[in-house]
């Protein structure tokens, strides 16, 4: 007679690193997790980024990220073969070889003064300043790092995926905290920035990124500061909706130049749609094209000769079209003159 335990699902199970509960577990992203778990799993064998792909229904961009998270934590390694295994144990030695001691010689002791250099051969060898560069993202250890130890660091990642609407990644939470302490950034101007690109439908950590470059070097770096600036491009984006809808452009995303004459015209100048219209007109009258230099040339001329309204235009334009054929009546009738005091007509009287 035989006996059989059956343990139902615990008939099949695998190990689990401690250290995955004890320090990872509140760090690490779902995929992340997902996909150690899974690797484990299936110890032995030889898994690549397309079977990690099909099997947690991710993309391999995630599973790279993913896995490049757990092999800088040094909970795994990549052999040449591509694939995924526990690092190997590091082998300790019981008995640490001594190096011999230095015989002390018996010559009497001297003392050479380092010769300290004068001012001007300070700066005939000072090195050449180096060329700014793009800021270097923390590794993900880093990351990991500061959010433990920062409860504001913490509070900025979740925040970031309560505003973005998604779970960020190991790239994203990099970004984030390059933002912070790299470019300067508080916390509380970095969720700023997050909600204002989600409002205008940018929020791709690529812009995000670019964005934040643009307000440190700006000195965005206050609550107010903030505040202002996003009034700022919430007008600029208002003013070239105007434009759009006046003169029939696609939707689209405009240039910065586009976004300056949008703001300038509307905001700065208080130009109204009719007007904008107008000098689109006369524009392509003109040159058979839309242009918005030409635009900014007749709209700069009205704003500094205070011609502010339709009416005023159309009477300016009038005007001038009445004194420009008043000048040719006036050439056609002084050229038959001239030709009369020329004794041309003599040949002709009998």
């Amino acid at each position: 007679m035989s006996y059989l335990l059956n343990l139902g699902a615990w008939n099949s199970v695998f190990a689990v690193p401690t250290e995955l509960v004890d320090r990872h577990l509140k760090l690490a992203g779902s995929v992340q997790l997902k996909a150690l778990l899974w690797l484990l799993r299936h110890g032995g064998e030889n898994i690549g980024e397309d079977a990690l792909s099909d099997a947690l229904g991710v993309s391999k961009a995630d599973v790279a990220d993913a896995m490049l998270y757990w092999q800088e934590c040094g909970l795994l390694v990549r052999d040449e073969d591509g694939r995924f295994t526990p690092p190997a144990p590091t082998a300790r030695t019981s008995s640490v070889e001594t190096p011999a001691p230095t015989p002390v010689s018996s010559k009497p002791l001297t003392v050479q003064t380092a010769q300290v250099p004068s001012p001007q051969e300070t700066a005939a060898h000072k090195p050449a300043p180096l060329l700014p560069t793009r800021p270097q993202k923390p590794d993900n250890a880093f990351v990991a790092q500061r959010i433990a130890e920062s409860p504001e660091i913490a509070m900025l990642m979740q925040e970031s995926q309560v505003i973005l609407g998604r779970l960020i990644n190991n790239g994203d939470s990099s970004t984030l905290l390059m933002m912070h302490d790299y470019l300067g950034l508080p916390t509380d101007v970095i969720l700023m920035l997050l909600q204002y690109t989600v409002s205008i439908g940018k929020s791709n950590m690529r812009y995000i990124e670019k964005a934040a470059m643009n307000w440190a070097d700006e000195e965005i770096n206050t609550h107010e500061k903030a505040e202002e600036k996003i009034r700022r491009l919430s007008e600029s984006s208002r003013a070239w909706g105007v434009v759009e809808q006046t003169l029939g452009i696609s939707r689209r995303s405009p240039t910065k130049q586009e976004t300056e004459l949008a703001s300038r015209w509307i905001n700065e100048w208080r130009f109204s749609p009719d007007m904008i219209r107008e000098a689109y007109e006369r524009c392509v009258n003109q040159t058979g094209k839309l242009s918005l230099r030409y635009m900014n040339k007749i709209l700069e001329r009205w704003q500094r000769e205070g011609i502010l309204s339709l009416d005023q235009a159309r009477r300016e334009q009038e005007q001038k079209a009445a004194a420009r054929q008043e000048q040719e009546e006036n050439r056609i009738s002084y050229d038959i003159d001239s030709f009369e005091r020329s004794g041309a007509f003599d040949s002709f009287t009998s």
